[in-house]
């Protein structure tokens, strides 16, 4: 068990010891690092890669301002694009209810005037019907009138015939003929 113990602190001990002797030698890797470092940043330097970076982030962040600046103009354009269609949408609606209150007012005027229109027709046809209904009695008296007056003409012929004699048919005729001379003159 003690061997293992001091096997794992020579392992965990041994980059430790590298370190050692005087820090300014070749032979030290702290030293070596340290160079290595400098030498790096120097050529980092050199080939001026903070101000490629620098110039990188600086597009970087113009690119992303053009873009939030496009992005802002895109979202002004669309506010301005959807009130518009807002705006239109509304006369629309608006215009849609004028024409329905108007197609409205133009169906009651419609009906009043089928009304009265009506009216007037079942007027005129009751009208048509009773002149005819007066026509057809005008007629029907007319007809029972010249029946009768045939009917009786005919009985007063037959019953003048059997009664009259000669003398009589004599006298008729000259008072019809007097009697018509004086309804003339």
């Amino acid at each position: 068990m003690r061997k293992i113990a001091t096997l794992i602190a020579l392992t965990a001990a041994t980059p430790a010891f590298a370190a050692s002797g005087p820090f300014l030698s070749l032979h030290s890797t702290n030293f070596i690092v340290l160079l290595a470092f400098i030498l790096f940043i120097a050529v980092l330097f050199y080939f001026k890669v903070p101000g490629m970076i620098g110039k990188m982030l600086d597009d970087r962040s113009a690119g992303i301002k053009s873009e939030l600046d496009e992005a802002r103009a895109l979202r002004d354009d669309a506010q301005a694009l959807l009130a518009s269609y807002e705006r239109k949408q509304k006369e629309v609606q608006e215009q849609a209810d004028r024409i329905v209150a108007h197609a409205k007012e133009d169906a009651d005027a419609a009906a009043v005037q089928a009304k009265k229109d009506l009216e007037v027709s079942i007027a005129r046809r009751m009208q048509a019907a009773e002149d005819q209904i007066a026509s057809a009695e005008a007629s029907a008296v007319r007809e029972v009138r010249d029946t009768a007056a045939t009917v009786a003409v005919a009985a007063a012929r037959e019953v003048i015939a059997a009664q009259m004699t000669a003398t009589e048919g004599n006298k008729l005729i000259t008072d019809a003929i007097a009697e018509v001379e004086a309804k003339l003159h």
